[in-house]
Parts: C-alpha cells; structure tokens; sequence
C-alpha cells in the first residue's frame, strides 16, 4: 500500500487535536455563559423564552463577548493546557468586566427586562468593546 501523502498525514494527525481544542473551547464558553447567567439580577432564558427580544440581544452579545477572547486565546495557545490556562484568564477578565458594566449602566437589567432595545443595544456595545480590548491582550 502506498504511503499517504504528507498533506494527508498532517490532517491525519492534526484533526482530532483541532477538535479537542474546539470542544475545550466550546466547553469553557458554555460554562462561562452560565456564570453570566448567574450573575445577572434577571433570568435572561425565562425572559428569551417569554419573547423578550433585548433580553435575546443581550445574551447574544454575552455569547459573542466570551467567544472573542477565547478566540484569541485559541489562536494563543500550543497545547491544551495552554488553551485551559488562557481561556480561563479571558473568560474570568471578561465575566468581570461584563459584571462591572452592568453595575455602571445603571438600571440597565430592570430596562432589558421590559424590552427595552436601545438598552440591551447600549450594552452590547459595551461587552463587544471590552471582549476585542481582552482579546488584543492576549495576542500582544
């Protein structure tokens, strides 16, 4: 039988570690989500769940605020514990940081609650500037 071709070879043995580093990311993203969900005042699924769009528009930008930096931590990392340690950092800095906006934005989880969009908007705005400010600092 033929040897493969180098090109083969290296997917051979590239892909399963591409998708563990995906799966540990993925993973670390979905519980980062979840100490979201538990730091906020309101219930932001019970809220998707009854229609709520700026609650939806929130937790969209969580989602996309913690996946940024883990991204860049990804893209940072050689070996999976490399991607624990980074993905850890980013997502720890940016629970706190996404914390410390809604404590400034002041009133903002009672206004997501009624629906208001220009606030889930506002805040958005403000998770997805703090998550590319992470991000950068973990590719400097």
């Amino acid at each position: 039988m033929p040897t493969p071709s180098p090109e083969i070879q290296a997917f051979a043995s590239g892909f399963p570690v591409t998708l563990l580093h995906a799966a540990v990311s993925v993973a670390m993203l979905f519980v980062a989500s979840a100490v979201y969900v538990l730091l906020t005042p309101h219930k932001e699924i019970t809220l998707i769940r009854q229609g709520n769009a700026a609650a939806a528009v929130s937790m969209a930008g969580v989602l996309v605020g913690l996946a940024i930096p883990l991204a860049f931590s990804l893209k940072a990392s050689t070996t999976l514990v490399d991607l624990g340690l980074w993905g850890a950092a980013t997502v720890l800095v940016q629970l706190l940081v996404f914390r410390l906006v809604d404590l400034v934005l002041h009133g903002l989880p009672q206004r997501i609650q009624d629906g208001e969009m220009s606030a889930a908007a506002m805040l958005v705005g403000a998770k997805l500037a703090t998550a590319l400010i992470i991000a950068a600092s973990v590719s400097a």
